[in-house]
């Protein structure tokens, strides 16, 4: 569950005031929010508690370590084509919510060749794969799902997570990052550190359409500190801005990111898999180089040579190729060990 609605909309009115970075006077915000100089002292404290940093400077006021730039759904959708936006039934931005993907799962399927997408400043159970926890500093990155239904599922369905990926780099590509690749199955990568993340939700019925929420998680900037957090994961974290020539707006992300996973999803569903084969083997970060393959304790180490049709890992093995499905296999660079 999201927070209250009253304590939400506090929240993210207080943060939009301390967006910019500048230092603001308690009794000015208490002014301009329509609340007690106390009650501001409170929901400042809550935004703490949320883990969003607020620098208290004695006798000025309070402040963000540095500007943020807010989601905005218009800005986001401004970066959509017009025959796309006429495929959202919804665009939610929402302040905090427990995960965007859960949101989704929540609603009614959308409508035939419709779609429904949920962003959020702040995740409290955001997932990654295999049922890591996905870590999201406030204003650093994107948290966002959008929730489609096929009513034929193509039988390349268990590969759509391949096609969300090539998607994500388009967007990226589109918002000015160069040199993203992918790695198998549902990773964004920059010099072999991990940008974002894909998971996706399914959930269908016997001869029924099947319903899917997709959920991409991308680091847009990260600070040292955040960095530091979560590579204590285990994961070796990168992020857009490293990809970039200039600061990326998180909105830009956003919406080249979103318009092009709708323009994959119609695809996806009359065509399957094979338009995106091409693309993601060009973005393969690990087609031959070694790779280790791990199976609950059993760990293979061989050359990754890329995917077949169907989206599964080819690894050559001691000179034959053995082929491997996404769920509870992890895939490496040999010899890294984060």
């Amino acid at each position: 569950m999201a927070v209250s609605s009253a304590g939400g909309v506090i929240k993210r009115a207080l943060v939009a005031f301390l967006a910019d970075g500048r230092i603001h006077s308690g009794e000015r915000l208490a002014e301009d929010l329509g609340m007690s100089r106390a009650a501001v002292w409170k929901a400042i404290q809550r935004l703490r508690a949320d883990g969003i940093e607020v620098e208290a400077h004695a006798r000025r006021g309070y402040c963000l370590p540095a500007p943020v730039e807010l989601l905005d759904g218009a800005r986001i959708r401004a970066e959509i084509g017009e025959s796309r936006q006429r495929m959202l039934r919804t665009l939610d931005v929402l302040f905090d919510v427990d995960s965007t993907n859960a949101r989704l799962l929540e609603r009614e399927p959308p409508p035939q060749d419709g779609a429904d997408v949920c962003l959020a400043e702040m995740q409290h159970a955001g997932r990654g794969r295999r049922g890591r926890s996905w870590i999201a500093p406030f204003g650093a990155g994107l948290a966002m799902s959008a929730s489609r239904s096929f009513q034929d599922a193509p039988r390349t369905l268990p590969a759509l997570s391949l096609a969300v990926g090539v998607a994500v780099s388009r967007g990226l590509a589109r918002a000015g990052a160069r040199g993203i690749g992918l790695k198998w199955p549902n990773d964004i990568w920059f010099d072999d550190r991990k940008v974002g993340g894909i998971l996706i939700d399914l959930r269908a019925e016997a001869d029924g359409p099947v319903f899917v929420v997709i959920g991409i998680g991308i680091n847009v900037v990260l600070s040292a500190a955040a960095r530091a957090a979560i590579e204590a994961s285990g994961v070796k974290a990168g992020a857009v801005a490293d990809a970039c020539a200039a600061a990326p707006s998180r909105n830009a992300i956003a919406g080249a990111v979103l318009d092009e996973l709708l323009v994959m999803l119609s695809k996806f569903e009359s065509e399957g898999f094979a338009p995106f084969h091409p693309a993601w083997t060009d973005l393969d970060v690990l087609r031959g180089r070694a790779a280790a393959v791990s199976i609950g304790e059993q760990r293979l180490v061989g050359t990754a040579r890329g995917i077949d049709d169907d989206g599964a890992l080819k690894l050559e093995i001691g000179g034959s190729v053995r082929r491997f499905v996404a769920g509870d296999v992890s895939l490496r660079p040999a010899g890294d060990s984060v």
